[in-house]
């Protein structure tokens, strides 16, 4: 019995040795990953965001001690309504402003503009003028409330991308691809069929799961229906197409998951899913603007906290359209039925 077992663990290890790229992507992969998502968010993954209303883009640490506070990210900002949104949606942990009178604002129901809270109130201890804290008008959004888009999000993703890639790639491998070839269908009818498969069921799956966190968490929805299902239609046609050039012409499974690893964490981590990239420097927050998701949570997130209408996440419904018309025509036409 167990040379029959070593005999099947032996040709196991040797199947996967000689898939060269599956070897290579298992070994890159996180070095690639530990590296990249360094250098984007670099070494605070804990810091505290907090806004500082002033006019210039740098920060006078000389105007209060709390500047100097370590582990708090200090971003400048200009607009204070914009900014208030940002600490009601949990983006900013506290905002403060100094000069004549200074004032702080805080949400009631973030943990973390709590802690914040209390460091700004410690350093203040030693500023020559007393900081007084103001209330943010309208109702705070809880955290749960917020990250809730986030969540069906990233399921979203995983089921779109996974679900067709694995898909296609076991197509191919076991030949089915090869039969299909010999039929009228064309590569752009495959991938097109593929995408709306996977779209009605991830849609189907997604609106059960929002409806019952909604009526259970009584979560906030302050726009339309209609129009968060719609982002949620585009949201999955456009990450399932991105699924399908990914296993374009990849004939093995261990390559494919390698490749939609190293594309789902960077787009899971960047995109907003559990935290926003606010302080996070302009050229992250560019650079997440290639991922599909990105623009499904910004679009969901005003739709649910804000009650954007169709008119105003129609930008991002835009670029869902034209990133789902790239991968669409580049999976078709780098589409390979066979194998070899």
């Amino acid at each position: 019995m167990f040379r029959r077992i070593y005999a099947i663990f032996q040709g196991r290890n040797r199947e996967f040795l000689r898939d060269k790229a599956s070897f290579a992507w298992n070994m890159l992969l996180p070095v690639v990953l530990i590296f990249g998502l360094s250098f984007a968010l670099g070494g605070d993954r804990n810091a505290y965001t907090v806004g500082v209303l002033q006019d210039s883009d740098v920060i006078v640490t000389e105007q209060h001690p709390f500047l100097d506070t370590r582990y708090m990210r200090f971003v400048p900002t200009r607009d204070k309504d914009d900014a208030l949104r940002k600490v009601s949606r949990h983006q900013l942990d506290l905002l403060v402003e100094f000069g004549d009178a200074p004032r702080y604002w805080v949400n009631p129901d973030s943990s973390k503009g709590y802690f914040a809270e209390l460091a700004l109130l410690q350093s203040d201890a030693l500023a020559t003028a007393t900081i007084e804290k103001e209330q943010i008008t309208g109702a705070a959004i809880r955290y749960a409330d917020w990250v809730l888009p986030g969540i069906l999000g990233m399921n979203m993703m995983f089921s779109c991308m996974f679900g067709v890639g694995y898909v296609v790639v076991r197509y191919r491998k076991n030949g089915f691809l090869k039969r299909l070839r010999a039929t009228p269908l064309t590569s752009f009818e495959f991938i097109s069929a593929q995408v709306a498969s996977r779209m009605v069921l991830i849609t189907c799956i997604t609106v059960i799961v929002f409806t019952a966190t909604h009526m259970i968490l009584d979560t906030r929805m302050e726009g339309s229906y209609f129009t968060l299902f719609l982002v949620a239609i585009v949201g999955a046609i456009s990450m399932v197409s991105l699924g399908l050039i990914i296993s374009a012409r990849v004939t093995s499974e261990e390559l494919a998951g390698g490749l939609l690893n190293m594309v789902n964490w960077p787009m899971m981590l960047l995109s907003g899913v559990w935290f926003s990239l606010e302080g996070a420097g302009s050229f992250v927050q560019n650079l997440a603007r290639i991922f599909p998701l990105t623009h499904v949570l910004d679009a969901a997130r005003s739709v649910m906290l804000d009650g954007a209408t169709l008119g105003d996440v129609a930008p991002s419904l835009l670029a869902l359209t034209a990133l789902s018309a790239v991968f669409i025509g580049i999976g078709a036409r780098v589409f390979r039925w066979g194998q070899y």
